[in-house]
């Protein structure tokens, strides 16, 4: 199945065709997407009118330089913050990154999206992508961060996505521009950069987003369409059942594996649940590159309207008010 881009900030005739293919399972909304709430939640009302079937309307929503949101919604400080306030006292900063978390996911959930793709659980150790995106450099400090996390968005009814599996923190390039490759043993990886993921899972989060990172030592396919890192370690060996969706297959690291029928075949054969199709101007070719699959299309139904949510009914929670006073505008 394929989660799509759209170009604007209202459908136009060409992509509501593009919904009613029967391998269309969702829209990914950027900066470009966004003019206001009432849009947005007009938005994503007209995706769902407009496709034959349920869609999952999605958004990165992390905070910090990664918010496509802004213009009436809460400024969410980046995540290493928490991770410097966790060296003082590491209670308050967890307590903090829950909050973090319920707010995040209750705003966006009130604008009619179901899912923000959080949180990021790469470790925080100098990568370009990356950066103060992370909690940590400490495994055990972004594990801890991770079972938090995860904890505030189910309290606010929305499911969780740990990104970028296996880790995009311990290698220097950024996959949207560059090719990356860590060559560490998998024993390494395993002792690092796996222990927020393994402690995600363990939380109950509900989906994973994949990197474009190859790590030779383990697989000379990059991970995102690496049947070692997906089937044997993530399903088999970490024993996650939710949704695994891939990285954008725009970006550079994912034209190793070819053109767009190639990268959509690749990501679909390892064992993706979902690819992203983020570039509109990739979509026609994609959507033409599934003809033919089985769909699992029973696979987003847990990540998708988790129940009704309105501005009014949160602005009506006594919690609304403090998370905000205590996160807004600023760093943890």
């Amino acid at each position: 199945m394929l989660v799509i881009g759209v170009a604007g900030t209202e459908l136009t005739h060409q992509e509501r065709d593009w919904l009613q293919h029967d391998a269309c399972a969702g829209v990914i909304l950027f900066a470009r997407n966004f003019a206001s709430r009432a849009q947005v939640a007009e938005l994503s009302q007209s995706i769902r009118e407009a496709a034959p079937r349920p869609q999952l309307v999605c958004v990165d929503q992390e905070g910090g330089r990664v918010q496509r949101f802004r213009d009436g919604y809460s400024a969410l400080p980046s995540l290493d913050g928490f991770g410097r306030a966790y060296a003082s006292d590491p209670a308050a900063a967890l307590e903090l990154a829950r909050q973090h978390a319920w707010l995040m996911a209750s705003e966006v959930r009130a604008s009619g999206v179901d899912l923000s793709f959080a949180p990021v659980v790469d470790l925080g150790r100098g990568n370009r992508a990356i950066g103060d995106r992370a909690f940590s450099a400490d495994p055990d400090v972004v594990a801890a961060f991770t079972r938090a996390y995860v904890q505030g968005m189910h309290d606010a009814g929305m499911a969780a996505t740990l990104k970028h599996f296996p880790g995009h923190g311990s290698v220097l390039e950024d996959t949207h521009v560059d090719d990356a490759v860590d060559d560490r043993p998998l024993d390494r990886i395993r002792e690092l950069d796996l222990v927020p993921f393994a402690a995600g899972i363990d939380a109950g989060a509900d989906a994973v987003m994949m990197a474009h990172v190859v790590y030779p030592q383990v697989d000379t396919d990059p991970a995102g369409y690496s049947k070692r890192w997906i089937q044997d370690i993530l399903r088999h060996e970490m024993h996650f059942r939710g949704v695994v969706f891939s990285d954008d297959i725009g970006m550079a690291a994912a034209f190793s594996a070819g053109g767009i029928k190639a990268r959509v075949d690749a990501h679909l054969d390892a064992g993706c649940d979902v690819v992203l199709v983020c570039h509109p101007e990739l979509v026609p070719e994609s959507l033409a590159a599934v003809e033919g699959r089985a769909l699992n299309t029973a696979a987003l139904i847990g990540l998708i309207g988790r129940g009704p949510l309105a501005w009014e009914g949160l602005l009506a929670d006594v919690r609304y008010d403090a998370a905000r006073s205590r996160l807004e505008g600023g760093s943890a």
